[in-house]
């Protein structure tokens, strides 16, 4: 996918606005109160979202999580991928937008580079000036992204809807510079990842798609999960006249500056862990003592790899805390009520899996060993791998470290007594000293709210925001910094108590709860409504296409 608010703690009781027992359309507003005073640490690679924090009272680090990134094992053939078919193609896209480099010059070659995008072949578009859903790539393979976001392409028959899926600048085969080495190069070559430039780069490719299908009267439906998401709901508010409306699923957009507190991202995690058992909350709260200290005696970091069952000696404690925090944020992301293979292939309902687990040990167990027995769900449900390798980065989401450490400052900090991790406060001049040592740049904390703003959301989009869903799952650590109620009749928050990162956009399957297939259900209703204003306005008539046992008309 990786931000702040200083709110009350936050409460998951259910507003009054039901879709089923389970889906909220609006929640209690959380009431803001002042910023914290805001501290950080260094940045790391691993699983991490943001940079990595030197806890002042242990010897080691926990990661913030990075937005959950593209995984390998995504089948991926000639035609499509996950079963849906697409076709690839490439455009040639301007590096930057918001310039104008001579014609002549000497790096004029450098100045545009090939962005991939997959245009779904179904075969179910209408035609010019029929419906385009278009997803907002995150950071990563584009096709990964594809093969996870089924709810676009189930709906799109419905509709009679074109689908594409435009991958991000600097991820997958994006590549400027004519390869990741030369792209990833320096700060000057990096210069052009940002979120202004993807979103540029989304409204410049719809442009010349529609005028190449002379489709130029079609409206664009955006869609999102996570960091897509923010782009989605950001790509609405800065080009409205590029696309009728957004699904932002998941997108954390207030995850900046003071607006959340530091804390909300690890204390849903920690409140995921304590639902589902207290005694498996207190065992991983009271580990991190006991990793540090059996870390620092007698060959303890042999001991700690061979409990962990790890492929090399660890050099430190910290590489093992970050990776165990890295399994406790990404599960729960991926809390799902069904099996999944987002981020690994996972049981459904994986921390309860996890805390059964830790809690089932025979007695005499010892606190780490329960804690290796735990992660072994995440990292080894199939029961595969003979060892792990901390070096590995299966995510491959590398460029996020430097947007960390430019435009998406999200500060994380771990509470006192909620958290399951122990006490920590962001240090934002440690933050900055880090992202100078790594990539030469001096963060810009404020810069994100400035360009799309965050503060008084309430007011700022009930004013001038429109069509927009936001949809949160409660369990997921990242709906801490999402909008989660109402704004205004265009401006629609939908909440699932028991939703996890960006649960809507997941392929359908017959074991979805009946809540999950109401909320699909709502979302495609207030599409529908967007699309019937546009064709509306427009003289034309637009109904779309009832599929078998949809109640969406």
């Amino acid at each position: 996918m990786h931000h702040v608010r200083r709110a009350p703690v936050f409460s998951q009781a259910p507003p009054p606005q039901l879709h089923s027992n389970e889906l909220l359309c609006s929640t209690q507003a959380r009431r803001k109160s002042k910023a914290t005073t805001t501290t950080m640490r260094p940045l790391r690679r691993l699983a991490v979202l943001l940079v990595l924090v030197l806890l002042p009272a242990v010897a080691w680090a926990l990661d913030p999580p990075r937005f959950p990134g593209p995984q390998p094992r995504a089948r991926q053939g000639a035609n499509g991928v996950g079963g849906y078919e697409y076709e690839t193609r490439y455009f040639r896209q301007r590096l930057d937008h918001f310039s104008f480099p001579g014609v002549g010059d000497e790096d004029e070659a450098a100045a545009f580079f090939q962005q991939r995008y997959l245009v779904g072949r179904g075969g179910g578009w209408a035609g010019p000036g029929g419906p385009i859903f278009f997803y907002c790539g995150n950071e990563g393979d584009i096709a990964w992204f594809a093969a996870n976001s089924g709810l676009v392409w189930e709906a799109a028959p419905r509709f009679a809807a074109l689908v594409v899926f435009a991958e991000h600048r600097y991820y997958g085969e994006s590549m400027p510079f004519g390869s990741k080495a030369k792209a990833y190069n320096n700060s000057k070559s990096l210069a052009y990842l940002t979120a202004e430039q993807a979103i540029a780069d989304f409204a410049v490719l719809l442009a010349d798609l529609k005028r190449n299908l002379s489709a130029e009267g079609s409206p664009v439906v955006l869609f999102g999960g996570s960091y897509g998401g923010m782009l989605a709901a950001w790509m609405r508010l800065k080009y409205p006249h590029v696309a009728v409306g957004a699904l932002a699923s998941s997108a954390p957009i207030l995850q900046f500056e003071d607006i959340v507190p530091s804390t909300i991202f690890y204390d849903l995690v920690s409140d995921d862990f304590q639902r589902e058992s207290l005694s498996c909350f207190q065992t991983i709260k009271d580990s991190w003592r006991v990793l540090d200290e059996q870390g620092n005696g007698q060959d303890g970091l042999l001991k700690l790899s061979k409990t962990f069952h790890l492929c090399q000696t660890l050099k430190t404690s910290g590489d093992l805390s970050d990776w165990l925090s890295s399994a406790y944020s990404y599960l729960g992301m991926v809390d799902y009520p069904i099996p999944s293979e987002f981020l690994m292939p996972l049981p459904a309902n994986p921390i309860k899996e996890v805390c059964r687990n830790i809690d089932s040990q025979p007695e005499g167990t010892s606190i780490l060993e329960r804690i290796y027995a735990g992660v072994n769900v995440y990292y080894n449900y199939t029961g595969t791998v003979d060892c792990f390798d901390l070096n590995d980065d299966p995510h491959g989401m590398g460029g996020w470290d430097w947007q960390a450490c430019t435009e998406m400052v999200m500060p994380m900090s771990y509470s006192e007594n909620r958290s399951m991790y122990p006490p920590y406060k962001f240090n934002y001049a440690s933050y900055a000293d880090n992202c100078i040592k790594s990539y030469g740049v001096r963060p810009r904390p404020r810069w994100i709210t400035t360009e799309f703003g965050g503060h008084n959301i309430t007011m700022v989009l009930e004013k001038f925001g429109s069509n927009i869903i936001f949809f949160n799952g409660l369990l997921d650590p990242w709906s801490g910094g999402g909008v989660l109620k109402n704004i205004s009749e265009s401006v629609i928050a939908i909440v699932a108590p028991l939703g996890a990162h960006h649960i809507d956009l997941r392929p359908a399957t017959p074991e979805d709860p009946d809540w999950l297939v109401s909320l699909r259900e709502s979302e495609l209703k207030i599409i529908s409504g967007w699309l019937s204003d546009y064709y509306g306005a427009r003289g034309a008539l637009f109904q779309p296409v009832a599929v078998k046992g949809s109640s969406a008309s």
